[in-house]
């Protein structure tokens, strides 16, 4: 089975976009893959330290679903980087 990690903007976002995250990893889960949600990270800790968290996740997914917004956000612009380096296919949200 696939893994995937789902890498989007949160930063600035209501409730750090949360609900977008949930939505896209019900969607993942209904279509028969293991979703890596980042955005289940508890809150409260210095944004410098969520980023060496979720590189390490990333390394074990087989693909990385890029939200909508991705591009406005430093962090999903280098957790996209980092799979791209690592060879991982890139799957990219398609708006409704």
């Amino acid at each position: 089975m696939k893994v995937v990690y789902i890498a989007g903007p949160m930063s600035g976002l209501p409730d750090l976009g949360r609900k977008h995250f949930r939505e896209a990893e019900k969607r993942l889960k209904e279509a028969g893959y293991i979703a890596l949600n980042p955005a289940v990270l508890p809150k409260g800790m210095e944004k410098d330290r969520y980023m060496p968290i979720c590189l390490a996740v990333l390394e074990a997914a087989d693909a990385v679903y890029m939200l909508q917004g991705w591009r406005s956000s430093a962090g999903a612009q280098m957790e996209r980087a980092y799979a791209q380096y690592q060879g991982k296919e890139i799957w990219e949200e398609m708006a409704p």
